[in-house]
């Protein structure tokens, strides 16, 4: 992995700019997963950086000069302008790297697939229109869930003991990969927290309570300040699907 480039024999901290989606007020942080799952790996990485909220609709000259044709998030690196979320991971995590910052990937291959199909599931759940459909999607999105649940309730092979007598059936780790925050949770988190708030607000659907594999993961989430101190406020995500999630009609 490449690591910071020494300036003038020391190991300085990168110059990093975080620039994400605005709110409703032109100020405060919107709402975008994209934004949040950067926002929360440059604080997971520990590294300094400036954030900048960015009203879409009305974004500076200056900043059109500096990223022309790219919507938040983008980042500057030391003058130098990022633009493709998944890049930009995979520029983070391999930059910002041991000794100096953490290590974010998951070591466990499934931790980056876990709950995948969420996001699309529910967003074909909350646009559709056709009320003789809505429980087939309800359904789809459930079973995306479960799969989700299931996944956060079996052990990692890190939990079993092959030498002990007691043999680990629910696994009690916090987070996708284990007790710690991963570029897998970075990713999920912000998407899973929407579902729940918008599909709870127009469709009154809610993650069944029997998945308590998925509401552990959630509220241990909540307790986060990596995870709340970079999200949207619920009425911003709320509002920002205000004309995607359609009522429902018969025809």
């Amino acid at each position: 992995m490449a690591g910071l480039t020494p300036i003038n024999g020391l190991d300085m901290d990168p110059e990093i700019e975080l620039f994400v989606k605005a709110g409703i007020d032109g100020e405060s942080i919107g709402n975008c997963p994209f934004s949040q799952r950067l926002f929360m790996i440059l604080w997971l990485k520990g590294v300094v950086f400036n954030v900048t909220t960015v009203d879409v609709k009305r974004k500076p000259a200056d900043l059109h000069n500096l990223a022309p044709g790219t919507h938040p998030p983008f980042l500057t690196f030391n003058g130098e302008v990022k633009t493709d979320v998944n890049k930009i991971e995979e520029f983070l995590e391999e930059t910002l790297c041991p000794p100096k910052y953490p290590k974010l990937a998951a070591k466990q291959h499934d931790s980056n697939t876990a709950g995948i199909d969420i996001f699309a599931k529910f967003s074909a759940f909350i646009k559709n229109t056709r009320l003789n459909a809505n429980d087939g999607l309800a359904r789809n999105l459930i079973k995306a869930l479960k799969m989700l649940d299931e996944y956060l309730k079996s052990p990692l092979p890190e939990e079993i003991d092959a030498d002990s007598i007691d043999e680990v059936t629910v696994s009690r780790r916090k987070f996708l990969d284990g007790d710690e925050l991963t570029l897998a949770d970075c990713n999920l988190l912000p998407k899973l927290h929407i579902m729940k708030v918008v599909a709870k607000k127009y469709r009154n659907f809610e993650i069944p309570t029997e998945m308590t594999g998925v509401w552990r993961y959630l509220n241990i989430a909540y307790a986060r300040d990596e995870f709340t101190n970079t999200c949207a406020a619920d009425g911003e995500i709320e509002a920002a699907y205000a004309d995607v999630a359609r009522r429902l009609s018969r025809s």
